[in-house]
């Protein structure tokens, strides 16, 4: 197992607490089915001799929980920041940036909750970057197809039938909506962020599986690429407090964080 927890480590900067070590077996067992092994010292050895399946091991023990309008005020705060952004610099497109995007379902929110407040207003709809170390998730949000569960899962139904078409068992998001997402590989330990600034940056439940060194690292790395006054979405049970200088809690926004710096 220690072979198998250092790839996710190694290729993520994510550390597998002693409390999720249980998640180790159930999520590799489709991956040892794939490949016809029996035991997970098997699958070790075979990670070790090839980067394909290094590959596979380090995504099955990613933790991709997620869902759709996750902590929905979260959303609510996003949108009431980007009208604030548009009313002082009504012609500038504001740029959003989903770190750690999973499977799609934050990035998908992100675009449906600004598509709907579009249609009465004269705005370009914002620009959404999604990013996730993970090549295997990123390709199920392009696909942007979702089991009966995964949909019902913090998705009302006119929700679902305005913006996503039944295909069998599964429900796929409509073409134009996923077309709004600039979907990338990015691993936030190890690479550069993409080019330009940002007015919203969601990062949530990333930081939560690395030292306080990387964490440090990547938020140190998203004040880089933040616009004055732009806004830092973390998991509810992340902060900036203890972690960095380079953000604060943001005065006007509950549990968000703002740039440090006052100017940039």
């Amino acid at each position: 197992m220690g072979v198998l927890t250092a790839i996710l480590e190694a290729r993520t900067g994510q550390q597998l607490a002693a409390n999720r070590e249980w998640r180790v077996e159930t999520v590799l067992k489709p991956v040892l089915r794939d490949l016809g092994l029996e035991t997970l010292d098997a699958l070790a050895s075979a990670a070790q001799q090839s980067p394909a399946i290094s590959d596979r091991v380090a995504d099955a023990l990613l933790n991709q929980e997620s869902s759709f309008f996750r902590d929905a005020a979260v959303f609510d705060m996003v949108a009431d920041a980007v009208d604030s952004i548009r009313a002082t610099k009504p012609s500038r497109r504001p740029r959003i940036w989903s770190a750690g995007c999973s499977f799609g379902q934050e990035p998908l929110s992100l675009a449906m909750l600004f598509a709907e407040r579009e249609l009465d207003v004269d705005h370009l709809l914002p620009e959404i970057i999604a990013s996730d170390v993970s090549e295997a998730a990123l390709s199920r949000a392009r696909c942007g197809r979702y089991s009966q569960f995964e949909i019902q899962r913090g998705l009302p139904v006119r929700r679902m039938v305005r913006w996503f078409d039944g295909d069998g068992v599964d429900w796929v998001a409509k073409t134009e909506l996923v077309r709004r997402i600039n979907y990338r590989r990015l691993n936030l330990v190890s690479d550069p962020p993409p080019v330009g600034r940002f007015d919203v940056i969601l990062c949530r439940n990333v930081l939560l599986y690395l030292t306080i060194e990387l964490r440090r690292k990547i938020l140190d790395r998203l004040a880089t690429v933040m616009r004055p006054g732009g806004l830092l979405v973390l998991g509810a049970g992340e902060t900036v407090i203890g972690q960095t200088e380079a953000f604060r809690p943001s005065a006007r926004y509950r549990g968000l964080y703002e740039p440090a710096a006052s100017e940039g």
